[in-house]
């Protein structure tokens, strides 16, 4: 697929490119981003960013498995990252970060809204999955702004730099932003 934009009351959300390197590098500097990302290198170095922003980006968009975007401010600021990461022919994980500059804004949870009804509607996925490790408030609360349903804890389910984590988990599907679902859903009766 091409890579797309998607636009929000105050985003741009658009993927990143050779010309973003400088601006991802200097946004994973930030040792929160370190400490809830295990798989972002440490230290990350220049060449870090710049294959991610000119190999791992488009390659992940050409072969329809990861679809990245930055989260960019009317005057061109990052403001985040936010990635959906094909798990299945239906289902798609979400992950997403935020700049030390810009967190508590509520940009993340809004492009988390945007990027997953998209997902509903052009990917046609029927779930989208949220992990983050047991104890990362921050995402779980963007998590649930945006309408996920937490589901549970998975224990030893997370590797943060060879050290066995639980996580949580959630999910959002279609129905619960009023869209339909690709296939029926019978939901466990209570």
């Amino acid at each position: 697929m091409d890579p797309v934009t998607l636009t929000t009351d105050r985003l741009l959300l658009r993927t990143v490119g050779p010309r973003d390197s400088d601006a991802v590098h200097a946004a994973a500097q930030d040792p929160v981003i370190h400490r809830w990302i295990p798989r972002l290198p440490s230290p990350y170095l220049h060449e870090h960013a710049r294959a991610f922003t000119r190999r791992i980006v488009p390659e992940g968009w050409a072969n329809d498995s990861m679809f990245t975007f930055g989260l960019f401010l009317p005057e061109g600021d990052l403001a985040g990252m936010l990635g959906l990461s094909m798990r299945g022919p239906a289902e798609a994980e979400i992950g997403y970060w935020g700049t030390k500059e810009h967190r508590g804004n509520g940009y993340v949870t809004e492009a988390a809204a945007a990027a997953s009804r998209w997902a509903f509607t052009e990917l046609r996925v029927d779930r989208v999955e949220w992990r983050a490790e047991a104890g990362n408030h921050a995402s779980r609360a963007v998590a649930e702004r945006v309408g996920f349903t937490v589901e549970g804890t998975l224990r030893s389910a997370l590797d943060n730099r060879g050290v066995r984590r639980d996580c949580w988990v959630g999910s959002l599907l279609p129905s619960d932003l009023g869209l339909p679902s690709t296939a029926p859903y019978l939901p466990t009766p209570s």
